[in-house]
């Protein structure tokens, strides 16, 4: 059953957003094109992760293991509409096991390998899992594969449990030798001959970040990826000739749509990297000359000031650096332009279907795509993207919810379009999030800006601002202006309780090697460029790291806990 209305389906195909592509038709094009090229590489530490052996993979070779993959699944029963749950790191298995689970109907739900018995008894009921891919070890020590054998009884819905790797523990299904004995394959062949796919079907359910609360279930259509993935192509000008360094799990937004589905719809190679280790990482871009890769802020600050990392490294490769997640400074993108000649694109996306982009063919200026987003809709405004011409956005005043139409005034971003789903899933207990005009509600603050009013600008989550004595203060905000101290390597800004003012701004600072900053250098250095007195932080706090969630976010919420904020 398609979960966009047939309303929306008509609409969207009419206006040729949406159109017949599958994933797996795209995949398959790539075969048929240029079948003995290298399509995909396992990650360079990858014994470290799991069993097995490094492999380096043609497009040819690709398919092959698809198939077998695909061809153990029907054995074991999957069929269109079932709910594949799979816990892999970034290693050419987890490409295999998607695209083989897609060319079955079937839905595949990728859990982050973070994830341990809660979460994945939880949302695997929520999801209705009913067969389950995994490893006998991730990493070195963790027998995933055991682990997960021993939730069966909680996950009602769990009929098997398959293992890539060495001693597959009682009551689970060994991969290794399936896969490579799996050379009749007239069942699939047959099962492909007679299974039409509609775009609209269900492909994958991911999980939100649950930086504050519980994931939440978010499913996603063909059509719902196949028109995000024009941006992750046109964003970066991607090519059959490009080498793609994917350091995203494959589990949600960043790692699908900004690196797999982006090289299955042009080609060249996805060089896979798990967990993020500096010296891999930087090793991978340099053997296999990588052209395009994402890291996130603290990352590329880390690296434009800290020469001695890149010593042993060629990165000449690299033409383009797309970062996101928070805020850029526009000293990180000016630097690394005047360094080493590497634009950065400036990425702002979710699992729910937002998806803007600054890059240097629409916003030259680095300090401007540091801090703008294009602003769709904009009459006379033409951008380099399609998907551009498909979104409507607004901005909306969070109280009135009345729309915004002038600059400098922060609102809640909503957003429409074919790049949007259709909704959590109903287990998930989570209300309706979209207004009565269909509008996703993001929980995003962003304002208008430009001269022609032809950005937008982000300022915070609804749920991450300072409220000192009735003023607001961005944490996102704050959190840019410190990030450009000397001493500091990373930051978090949250609130902390006042009697008088109700809260005050705390800076948890990671400090660069061997540096201590203050809190009076940190507000002296603020001073300098002309912070209002009210958004000063009032309280420093020194930390190793940040905690953060598999997908890299920070948990604020382990900061309140742990300073009792």
């Amino acid at each position: 059953m398609g979960l966009h209305s047939a309303e929306r389906v008509a609409e969207y195909r009419s206006k040729g957003y949406w159109g017949d592509d599958l994933i797996d038709r795209l995949f398959e094009q790539r075969v048929l094109e240029d079948p003995d090229a290298l399509a995909l590489v396992d990650p360079l530490n990858r014994a470290d992760l799991v069993d097995g052996p490094f492999r380096e993979l043609t497009w040819r070779q690709l398919d092959d293991q698809v198939n077998r993959m695909a061809q153990v699944l029907l054995d074991e029963g999957v069929k269109p509409g079932d709910v594949v749950g799979v816990q892999l790191p970034n290693c050419v298995e987890i490409v295999i096991v998607f695209l083989a689970i897609l060319r079955l109907g079937a839905i595949v739900s990728p859990f982050p390998v973070q994830y341990r018995s809660y979460e994945l008894t939880n949302l695997s009921n929520v999801a209705n899992v009913q067969l389950f891919v995994t490893s006998t070890r991730i990493g070195k020590t963790r027998e995933a594969a055991r682990e997960l054998a021993g939730l069966r009884d909680a996950i009602p819905s769990l009929k098997h449990i398959l293992a890539f790797g060495d001693s597959v523990p009682e009551g689970v299904i060994g991969l290794d030798e399936r896969i490579t004995s799996a050379n009749d394959q007239s069942a699939l062949s047959e099962f492909r001959a007679s299974f039409e796919p509609d775009p609209n079907d269900c492909v994958t359910i991911c999980w939100t970040s649950g930086t504050e609360s519980t994931p939440k279930g978010v499913p996603r259509t063909h059509y719902d990826w196949i028109a995000m993935s024009w941006t992750t192509v046109e964003a970066p000008l991607l090519t059959k000739d490009d080498v793609l360094i994917n350091p995203f799990p494959m589990v949600n937004m960043a790692g699908i749509n900004g690196m797999f589905l982006p090289w299955l719809r042009v080609g060249g190679v996805l060089v896979q990297h798990h967990p993020f280790d500096l010296a891999t990482f930087l090793e991978q871009v340099s053997r296999y000359r990588g052209t395009y890769t994402v890291a996130p802020p603290a990352l590329l600050t880390q690296l434009l000031h800290d020469e001695a990392l890149l010593a042993n490294a060629d990165i000449s490769s690299l033409r383009l650096l797309g970062s996101g997640s928070t805020p850029l400074a526009p000293s990180l993108l000016q630097g690394w332009r005047d360094k080493y000649g590497i634009e950065i694109l400036n990425l702002y996306g979710s699992n729910e279907g937002i998806i803007l982009f600054s890059g240097p063919v629409d916003i030259p200026d680095p300090s401007e795509r540091a801090m703008y987003f294009p602003r769709y809709g904009v009459p006379g405004r033409k951008w380099s993207f399609r998907v551009s011409e498909w979104m409507q956005v607004k901005v909306v005043d969070v109280t009135t919810r009345e729309e915004i139409l002038e600059p400098g005034k922060p609102g809640e971003l909503l957003i429409k379009g074919p790049t949007v789903f259709a909704g959590y899933l109903p287990a998930s207990g989570i209300q309706d999030p979209f207004d009565d005009e269909g509008f996703l509600i993001t929980g995003d603050l962003l304002e208008i800006a430009g001269d022609e009013l032809q950005y937008l600008h982000y300022v915070d989550r609804t749920k991450d601002i300072v409220v000192r004595g009735g003023m607001k203060i961005s944490a996102s905000e704050l959190e840019t202006f410190i990030a450009g101290f000397p001493k500091v390597a990373d930051v978090a800004v949250i609130a902390y309780a006042d009697e008088i003012l109700g809260e005050k701004a705390c800076a948890v600072v990671v400090p660069r090697p061997g540096e201590v900053p203050t809190l009076d250098e940190i507000i002296a250095y603020l001073r300098e460029l002309g912070i209002a007195t009210f958004k000063l932080p009032e309280r420093l706090e020194i930390v190793e790291s940040l905690p953060r969630n598999p997908v890299g976010k920070v948990l604020k919420r382990e900061l309140r806990t742990l300073f009792n904020t």
